[in-house]
């Protein structure tokens, strides 16, 4: 299959799983408010026209022509008007909203039995479930998908079969010419090793992991052992002296140590001059849990620092400077990146299936963490409303004054509009990038 197929097959895929998580997290919304009795109008998955849209009950179900986001439409989620005492329609979905509220006259009726079925006259507990049902469902997904990729394909790990055998001692940074005289033999190089040899005994003890022999290589500096490996089925034992060599000091986050002054850190261990095979792993339950607490950490890290990241990625997008690999990025970045996945025709094909699973689940943590940062539109807006509510009407019991009522969220609209304008101007800006500057994740 050519490249090219399998760049839009990889789009396609994380497009398809992006829809059906906007389409889940609705959902999310959906159904609490349902059991809680509040008469939902819409359900809807995108914005715009409706391109096709079905009755079912008291609740339209449809596709709109921008597959930009979803909502669902609840009768009340504003207190009634104190003037005219109408009640303002809304929903759930960010521009949405922003569009109810903008056609001030058209006031949604609240038809003969619905005065008990408006959003706004739910306790504050519900109303927080149903705001939070939407992030929990994409925290519900990633945490299916990682399980899928953890205990379904597994992680890649270094194995006991030799990948490459280095042929000549190099120093770090140092370049030699394989055939020049100069080209001093590796100890595997030496001891005849080749790629696809399955090592299976250093020194004596059977070796049954890649970490472990790693170990035994570094400690063996200067010594004669032996080594046996299985090659075509059959076990050859040659000996090898590790050579003592100055490799990388690696850090807790995988990539190579630095001394105070930024200097990289090296140390003096065993060598051989062999590079391992890896193969996909499947990880026990245990593993899902721990996982998916990590993506949602580095999730919320990019939240937190999500200005300053953006700032970032306005610098690279008008300058020369790279862009951070680790800051955000648009969907279309999001597409390139699985369509690239999806196009690397040397990596195996269970492999990259695997990556883009992956990248499915990270998305779905990102999309939960993100609508739960407290302001309007988004899904914590209304959940630090609803909490407001509730400490307000506690205060007024305590203090024996009247209780004030449901909080009016149509109050904050101003701030919502600005933090809409934001949101909008911030999707530009990533988009613009992710087409002048894309994200380099491969070299």
């Amino acid at each position: 299959m050519s490249p090219v197929i399998l760049f839009i097959l990889g789009v396609v895929f994380v497009a398809v799983g992006i829809a059906v998580s906007i389409a889940l997290h609705e959902v999310g919304h959906l159904v609490p408010a349902k059991l809680f009795k509040v008469r939902v109008t819409k359900y809807m998955i995108g914005f715009g026209p409706t391109i096709w849209s079905t009755k079912k009950g008291e609740t339209e179900y449809g596709f709109k022509a921008l597959p930009l986001g979803g909502y669902v439409s609840m009768i009340g989620m504003y207190p009634p008007n104190k003037e005219d005492g109408s009640v303002r329609p809304s929903s759930t979905g960010m521009f949405q909203t922003l569009a109810s509220e903008a056609r001030s006259m058209a006031h949604e009726d609240v038809g003969p039995g619905d005065e008990n079925r408006v959003f706004y006259r739910l306790p504050v507990w519900k109303k927080i479930i149903i705001m939070l049902g939407g992030p929990a469902m994409n925290l519900l997904i990633g945490l299916v998908l990682t399980a899928v990729l953890l205990m379904g394909f597994g992680i890649s790990e270094p194995t006991t079969t030799i990948a490459d055998v280095s042929k000549c001692q190099v120093k770090a940074g140092e370049t030699v010419d394989p055939d020049s005289a100069n080209c001093k033999p590796t100890p595997a190089a030496a001891a005849q090793l080749k790629p696809n040899d399955v090592i299976t005994a250093f020194d004596g003890k059977t070796v049954t992991s890649w970490d472990q022999l790693t170990g035994w290589i570094r400690a063996s500096a200067g010594k004669e052992v032996s080594i046996t490996v299985e090659r075509d089925g059959s076990p050859v034992t040659s000996t090898v002296t590790p050579v003592l060599s100055a490799r990388p000091v690696v850090g807790p986050d995988g990539r190579q140590a630095k001394d105070d002054a930024g200097t990289l850190l090296y140390q003096d261990v065993g060598f051989l001059g062999i590079g391992a095979q890896t193969a996909l792993v499947p990880q026990p339950a245990s593993s899902v849990l721990p996982m998916a607490g990590e993506n949602i950490k580095q999730v919320a890290g990019v939240v937190l620092n999500l200005p300053a990241r953006v700032v970032g990625v306005a610098k690279a997008a008008f300058s020369e400077e790279p862009r951070d690999p680790n800051g955000p990025i648009s969907v279309v970045g999001v597409g390139r990146v699985a369509g690239e996945v999806a196009a690397m025709e040397e990596v195996p094909a269970q492999a990259r299936l695997a990556a883009l699973v992956g990248l499915l689940a990270g998305l779905n943590f990102a999309l939960a963490v993100f609508n739960l940062i407290p302001l309007l539109p988004l899904d914590g807006g209304h959940v630090a409303g609803a909490l407001y509510e509730a400490v307000r009407r506690r205060a007024a019991k305590l203090l024996g004054k009247p209780d004030p009522g449901a909080f009016d969220i149509a109050k904050l609209l101003p701030v919502t509009y600005v933090v809409a304008a934001l949101l909008m101007g911030m999707g530009a800006l990533l988009i613009y990038a992710d087409i002048v500057k894309p994200v380099n994740l491969f070299g």
